[in-house]
């Protein structure tokens, strides 16, 4: 059995060279005759993987002394409670909506005080980034709160919002390492890891320490203080271990590609590919306006909800899986993070172009 071309939003790709040494460590990592699965949290040998797993992350993002790298279970989505419950001291927050998820973080953070939209792209469908640089944006919020990388829709902020002088905080889930970014700029930057960095079961959350305090919402459980974890290095009670370890091993794939730098090239590299074909076909339409699209995840349709289908089908039968856009959009969607190695992207397009010459009618 060959490996398919996996498009999949997440859980997603990982690289192969990463999967490989991992079977290998299966059963016994580095002579300690058992697995990390089966390791104590606890142990010299798991310490090792969590602190080299770390100090990469920082070498990789250039993450200041001054910010704390936190491994957590939850996903990002126990973030949007999270975010409000340990920065909401006014009870007021800014939230830009240009997505499912912004919404759906937005809509969580109302249940912990006032949470306002002051900025949204709902009105065409989040196909574009709304204009940040001059938001009505209170005095008194306590943060500016973005998703910079829309993976249903495809869009990405190219341009952070002007937060006036207030804490950004951003969820980066589907965009993580996919090309450097200035950690100054940011109060936290947050996501789960299963679309461009590990499998499913980690959040990766940095945070800015003067922002870990124990000044939380009254009732804010243990778990989700962020005190709670920096002060125990991730490890307050048992992290998702193999999860961790993975994580791990991409950072370190990451430094031999070149490091993030060299990713985003890669990666503009192959989203040009597919949005070239796009623009100039006349069978398939990508659904983001140009200026705002994503590296990540692209998505197109044919305007034909059967030709859709039919097009999922067949590209499902020569090997391209999980190229099915979101339920809210449909369509098709080709999440290529970074380790969807770039022949992936060619034979798709070359795919398209057979299937197009097929069905034009």
């Amino acid at each position: 059995m060959s490996r398919v071309y996996n498009f999949s939003a997440g859980p997603a790709v990982l690289p192969e060279e990463v999967l490989k040494e991992a079977a290998e460590e299966m059963l016994d990592y580095r002579g300690c005759g058992m697995s990390v699965m089966e390791m104590s949290h606890r142990s010299k040998m798991f310490d090792n993987i969590i602190k080299e797993a770390e100090q990469d992350l920082r070498d990789l993002m250039n993450i200041p002394d001054n910010y704390k790298v936190l491994f957590l279970q939850g996903g990002a989505y126990t973030q949007f409670a999270a975010v409000p419950m340990n920065l909401m001291k006014n009870k007021k927050a800014a939230y830009i909506i240009t997505g499912q998820w912004a919404k759906k973080a937005w809509k969580e953070a109302q249940n912990y005080g006032e949470a306002i939209a002051v900025a949204s792209s709902e009105d065409k469908t989040f196909s574009y980034i709304p204009d940040c640089s001059d938001l009505d944006i209170p005095e008194d919020a306590d943060y500016v709160y973005i998703c910079e990388n829309n993976t249903i829709y495809g869009t990405k902020f190219k341009k952070l919002p002007n937060t006036k002088g207030h804490i950004l905080v951003a969820d980066v889930s589907s965009c993580f390492l996919s090309e450097p970014i200035d950690v100054t700029k940011y109060g936290v930057i947050y996501g789960g890891v299963q679309k461009n960095i590990g499998p499913a079961g980690v959040a990766i959350v940095i945070v800015r320490e003067d922002l870990i305090t124990d000044d939380v919402l009254p009732g804010t459980p243990t778990m989700l203080k962020w005190k709670t974890q920096a002060d125990n290095d991730s490890l307050f009670n048992t992290p998702p271990c193999y999860g961790i370890y993975i994580c791990g091993k991409v950072f370190k794939w990451l430094k031999k590609q070149g490091g993030l730098a060299a990713m985003k090239e890669i990666n503009e590299k192959k989203a040009k590919i597919l949005y070239d074909f796009l623009d100039q076909s006349k069978l398939f339409k990508g659904t983001v306006v140009k200026e705002d699209r994503s590296l990540m995840n692209v998505p197109f349709v044919t305007g034909d909800e059967e030709l859709d289908a039919k097009f999922v089908a067949e590209a499902k039968k020569q090997g391209f899986e999980n190229i099915k856009g979101h339920r809210t959009v449909g369509g098709m969607r080709a999440s290529i993070y970074n380790a969807m190695p770039i022949e992936g992207v060619e034979k798709l397009v070359e795919f398209m172009k057979k299937f197009e010459a097929e069905n034009l009618k």
